[in-house]
């Protein structure tokens, strides 16, 4: 399928305020970018990197008073996810180099804390058998999905995965938090992944994560039953540290926020 997607911020500063924007896809393994852009109104100027995952970053210095920033983007994407319980788990010495540092504890994953809770989660039943890799991720969305509840206002900024197995309750983030954490503590590598899903609602920016199991990545959504396709990655990251839509070096309000997702 073919999307439409953006999203467009009213900020508001009080002095001048250097930040970098995070909202600018990539062509992958799943999808292919046609369309990407950026508008801030008053026009500034700025400069493009890549990140040490790879996103593609905006420097920029907000002006003082209010700015709108409006990303934009094209791009034809899966209709369904790749699924794959026959994917089996990869020892560390077998892992390729880039993939090593999402078995490590990070900001807001604390996995070593959190591996009894792992391998209960995925303990096999008297008529089920999880094998290692796959079904293991598999087991934790689903525990999840299961175990905790959506509620918006259960979290904030500095909520971890600890925090969440804890209340059990919170937003994509904080599922997708706590997915991450018990996937590294049964050693299995897992990055967050933010950016559009085509009929989320109420519509926003996302966050699931992936696994590395049988030799690649692999998409989990533990907010969803089932989780869908048309999906457009913006950015990568080990948890949500890594991968603000806004960074800013300085005090600044966002006065309003909308993000769309249309099919052509």
């Amino acid at each position: 399928m073919k999307l439409d997607a953006g999203c467009e911020m009213v900020l508001e500063t009080k002095a001048e305020v250097a930040a970098v924007v995070m909202l600018m896809p990539q062509s992958g393994e799943a999808q292919t970018v046609l369309q990407s852009e950026i508008e801030v109104t008053p026009a500034i100027s700025h400069h493009d990197y890549r990140d040490a995952f790879g996103n593609i970053c905006r420097r920029l210095v907000f002006p003082a008073g209010r700015s709108t920033l409006r990303a934009t983007c094209t791009a034809e994407v899966s209709d369904e996810i790749d699924v794959n319980p026959q994917a089996g788990f990869t020892l560390a010495q077998d892992l390729p180099d880039d993939v090593l540092q999402y078995l490590l504890p990070s900001r807001f994953v604390e996995s070593d804390l959190l591996v009894k809770k792992a391998h209960k989660v995925v303990k096999p039943g008297f008529f089920n058998k999880i094998e290692p890799g796959y079904q293991q991720a598999e087991a934790i969305r689903d525990w999840i999905f299961r175990k905790l509840k959506y509620k918006y206002g259960a979290s904030g900024p500095t909520t971890s995965a600890v925090d969440t197995a804890k209340k059990r309750e919170g937003v994509c983030r904080d599922f997708t938090h706590l997915g991450i954490s018990l996937c590294r503590a049964l050693r299995i590598p897992a990055r967050m992944v933010v950016g559009y899903l085509h009929t989320l609602d109420p519509m926003d920016l996302h966050a699931w994560f992936e696994a590395f199991v049988g030799g690649r990545w692999y998409t989990f959504d533990a907010t969803q039953k089932v989780a869908k396709g048309n999906r457009i990655v913006i950015a990568y990251g080990r948890d949500a540290a890594d991968v603000a839509q806004i960074t800013e070096f300085g005090p600044m309000q966002t006065v309003s926020m909308k993000v769309w997702v249309t099919p052509r």
